[in-house]
């Protein structure tokens, strides 16, 4: 009896509930426990790696485990040349270390395995007679991700609404080979259906191959007409370093302007129709900011080169066309805050000029088309502006540039009572810029409308035009938030400076994108 009246006191302390505040402070000091057994295990690894770090050590033998639909040669071309028997001269333990952390590393950057990857080094078997003392095997623990994903949503972006579906397949044939397809509908880029095939080369991540082809219907209103795209583009990526790299493309574009508004102007209407463009591509990229969508250190640059349409590229279309992108960003310390104070100031320049070539087998240079040349204004560069809102127009439409030139500065504070850690901001700037036409060192035209004196000082006449006179310019105040894929900003613009003609926009706009000025 008394056993059974000790069993059912037990039960019923079990049956009542334990107070929150004690199960808080049980679980405070379980994590302190594991947080305490985590540190003094590190810090034991750090000593013995310390100690014996000049050890003389050979890597005999790498296994990647957990890697069942993943090639043995693609795995045995990024691992072989760390093996000892590979490379002259003996490892010492650090530099073991050092090199399997960059192979791991690679393998990271494939994108084909989920994070993290563990390595674990180890003996070999002491009784097998072809092993020395100094050797050591290397075992590499992984899990592959998914063979596919496949995703759908809806997007809102400046002046424009769609909605989307996008696929994807990984490590298609054992390489970390990917296939992206993606197709969309929306309000401005009507349908948009594109899919491209990736593949590193020499099982090396930061040197990839891609080919792909697109098909869009894009309404552009701002100069009265549909375009039609449709073609492919083959490209090689080089990855020079952490924070640079180097891009090359060859891309073949049937393009058609369409759907011309019944008040288009004759500017364009003279390029409505079909047109081909076969062009060459360079792109470099250096980026060091800490945050690309809301910078608070860290600078930008980035050059852009196309030739279309000359020598062997053929097609019915030439020129040059060459952009350049900038930016910087400082943070600004406030007396009597501690650290960081989340102020930054940024400040951004980019231009671009366009020079007409001779396509294929013609002896003279045609002038630029509708859709090559530059647009600018908008929310997503010159703020304070419509979009295409600069630069010349015909009538009611803009039908770009030739040469632009533009600039903006912002000051961003952290909000009162939100604090600096959240990716909201507030921000006031002033931005501005030009764009112009080619035109003629002595400003004129023949009857034809192709430009005197040839083209090349054509494009040296319009460059000197650019600082002649104030650009055009806006400022203002808004609200930025920055999320992970794109910036979102809520402004107030006031146009300081436009000319006739130029479309200013006064009052509250709102713009989404990845490539603010």
């Amino acid at each position: 009896m008394a056993s059974s009246s000790v069993d059912d006191s037990v039960f019923a302390q079990l049956r009542q509930p334990i107070d929150p505040k004690v199960h808080q402070q049980r679980e405070r000091q379980l994590d302190d426990r594991i947080h305490s057994v985590y540190e003094k295990s590190q810090q034991r690894q750090t000593e013995l790696l310390g100690i014996n770090s000049h050890k003389p050590v050979t890597i005999s033998s790498i296994r990647v485990l957990g890697a069942p639909n993943t090639r043995h040669g693609f795995l045995e071309r990024l691992f072989h040349p760390v093996l000892s028997h590979n490379r002259q001269g003996s490892y010492t333990l650090e530099e073991a270390l050092q090199e399997l952390g960059g192979a791991v590393d690679k393998l990271n950057r494939l994108d084909i395995f989920q994070q993290p990857i563990s390595t674990y080094i180890d003996t070999p078997d002491q009784t097998d007679a072809s092993t020395t003392p100094t050797d050591h095997a290397v075992f590499i623990t992984a899990k592959e991700r998914g063979r596919y994903t496949i995703k759908t949503g809806t997007e809102a972006g400046t002046a424009e609404g769609s909605a989307y579906i996008n696929a994807q397949l990984r490590n298609i044939f054992g390489g970390a080979e990917s296939l992206n397809a993606n197709a969309s509908l929306g309000t401005r880029t009507r349908s948009a259906y594109s899919a491209n095939f990736d593949t590193p080369v020499l099982s090396d991540p930061d040197l990839r191959w891609q080919i792909g082809g697109l098909a869009s219907s894009t309404l552009k209103h701002w100069a009265s007409h549909e375009e039609i795209l449709k073609g492919g583009n083959t490209r090689f990526l080089w990855q020079t370093g952490a924070r640079s790299k180097h891009e090359f493309m060859y891309s073949g574009l049937w393009r058609q302007v369409t759907g011309l508004a019944e008040k288009a102007s004759p500017t364009v209407r003279a390029d409505a129709g079909d047109s081909f463009k076969s062009s060459l591509t360079h792109t470099w990229t250096s980026d060091t900011r800490d945050l690309p969508m809301l910078p608070s250190r860290g600078y930008l640059l980035k050059t852009v080169t196309e030739l279309a349409g000359f020598g062997p590229l053929q097609g019915d279309v030439g020129f040059g066309k060459f952009q350049f992108d900038s930016q910087a960003a400082i943070p600004i310390p406030i007396p009597g805050i501690p650290g960081e104070s989340g102020v930054s100031f940024t400040a951004g320049l980019r231009g671009g000029l366009l020079l007409p070539l001779s396509p294929g087998a013609q002896s003279q240079a045609t002038q630029s088309r509708l859709n090559d040349r530059f647009q600018l204004g908008g929310p997503t560069d010159v703020r304070g502006f419509r979009l295409s809102g600069l630069g010349p127009r015909d009538g009611q439409d803009a039908v770009g540039g030739d040469v632009f030139a533009a600039g903006g500065a912002a000051l961003l504070v952290p909000l009162p009572r939100v604090g600096k850690d959240t990716p909201l901001r507030l921000q006031a700037f002033i931005n501005g810029g030009r764009l112009l036409a080619l035109k003629s060192a002595d400003s004129t035209r023949d009857g034809d409308g192709a430009h005197d004196g040839g083209a090349a000082g054509s494009l040296l006449a319009t460059v000197g035009d650019l600082t002649k006179e104030l650009p055009s310019a806006a400022a203002g105040i808004g609200l930025v938030y920055a999320h992970p894929a794109a910036r979102f900003e809520l402004n107030f613009s006031l146009p300081l400076v436009v000319r006739k003609g130029e479309e200013g926009r006064k009052g509250l706009s709102f713009g989404v994108g990845i490539d603010f000025l």
